[in-house]
């Protein structure tokens, strides 16, 4: 499942007067810890719902759909020295809507790298971190695709076009709409982001999971490589192309619309 995602952030998108210059260390920092806690929050609730004799066996959707957006709004409320991005296609959109990543923070190449640096490697952390939260449920029979399911997104039918298409969709949605929420007077913060996040993985997660977020799903789908976990099966590589072009593509792509569309 996703996410990801994401962004308290989109006051990166409206005026607001000069703020003291954040150093890259704590962009990183930020970056990395808010994300740690977006994924093991999210691959905890999976892991919940799919693994044998956990107490939320049988969840569903609906539960997972709502622990993914919990975990956006406490990853997000984490890192807002960094404007709680947490999604490299958040911070691609931004860059590409011409908007600093955060008050302090200035968008930018080097800048960019900090900020893709952490999230997939918080993302990787936060993964692990779930795998030992319900290590003795991994050690359990089940099969290979729950455990994978856990870390990774996967179609529930392999076309890779239609995957691709599907994740450019949803992550428009999702950084377009951030976008706008920048410039609701009303500010908000992250409460709208977690409902927006809640709302496309009830509405297009169907198809591919809703990755909706490049660092969500490659970090933790190389801890699942690299985890000794018992029967967990082939990482799905083959797969693993489109929730990272998907996302980025969305993500730009929402970025240059509200550039057009919202100012």
């Amino acid at each position: 499942m996703p996410i990801l995602l994401t962004a308290a952030l989109a006051q990166a998108a409206i005026a607001a007067p000069p703020a003291e210059p954040v150093p890259l260390g704590t962009v990183f920092a930020h970056e990395l810890l808010g994300t740690m806690i977006l994924i093991v929050l999210g691959a905890g609730v999976v892991a919940n719902a799919l693994l044998p004799d956990s107490k939320g066996k049988g969840g569903g959707n609906l539960m997972i759909n709502v622990g993914w957006g919990i975990g956006v709004m406490a990853g997000v409320y984490v890192a807002f020295k960094s404007g709680g991005h947490l999604n490299p296609a958040v911070t691609l959109g931004l860059w590409a809507n011409g908007a600093d990543f955060a008050p302090g923070v200035p968008a930018g190449a080097t800048t960019a790298l900090v900020y893709i640096a952490a999230q997939v490697l918080g993302a990787f952390l936060g993964a692990v971190l779930a795998w030992l939260a319900y290590r003795d449920h991994f050690d359990r029979e089940a099969p290979a695709g729950d455990k994978l399911a856990i870390f990774a997104t996967g179609p529930a039918i392999r076309s890779y076009g239609n995957n691709l298409i599907t994740e450019v969709i949803a992550t428009f949605v999702l950084v377009f709409v951030i976008v706008t929420f920048g410039q609701n007077p009303a500010q908000l913060g992250p409460l709208p982001v977690t409902l927006l996040v809640i709302g496309i993985g009830a509405s297009l997660g169907g198809p591919t999971g809703y990755a909706i977020n490049p660092a969500r799903d490659l970090g933790p789908r190389i801890a699942h490589a690299l985890l000794p976990i018992k029967g967990k099966g082939g990482s799905d590589w083959a797969y693993a192309w489109v929730p990272i072009l998907g996302p980025v593509l969305g993500g730009v792509l929402a970025g240059v619309a509200a550039t057009a569309f919202v100012g």
